[in-house]
């Protein structure tokens, strides 16, 4: 059976305007994205070589990239990273991505909510 290691690209903050409120479109919000994924990284521990493993430059852009593109809801936002990893790195067996937005529009005092899924091969 082949290892699985463990790359995470944590606290990607970014500033959106995802919601279902109208004045969330306009107005936006704070949000920070976390991603986690798993990978047999030993060809690149023989190679050091960038190509043989899994850029986390290109995980962090897939992330900037999706939440670009409004949503009303971040469950959608979450399956768009979660797809795109998937499919553009063939080698990554297990993705994790969380997405939570700070200080939510909600009737109380709560410092974010978030969304986190999760694919395997």
């Amino acid at each position: 059976m082949a290892a699985l290691h463990q790359i995470d690209v944590h606290g990607i903050r970014i500033y959106t305007n995802h919601g279902c409120m109208g004045e969330e479109a306009i107005i936006g919000s704070h949000y920070e994205v976390n991603i986690s994924v798993w990978a047999d990284l030993s060809a690149s521990v023989a190679s050091d070589d960038l190509n043989d493993t899994v850029d986390y430059v290109a995980l962090n852009a897939i992330a900037k990239e999706e939440m670009a593109v409004r949503a009303k809801l971040l469950e959608v936002v979450c399956q768009r990273m979660i797809d795109r990893i998937m499919s553009e790195h063939p080698s990554v067996q297990k993705a994790r991505v969380n997405v939570a937005k700070l200080n939510p529009p909600i009737n109380g005092d709560v410092e974010r909510v978030a969304l986190t899924f999760t694919a395997e091969r």
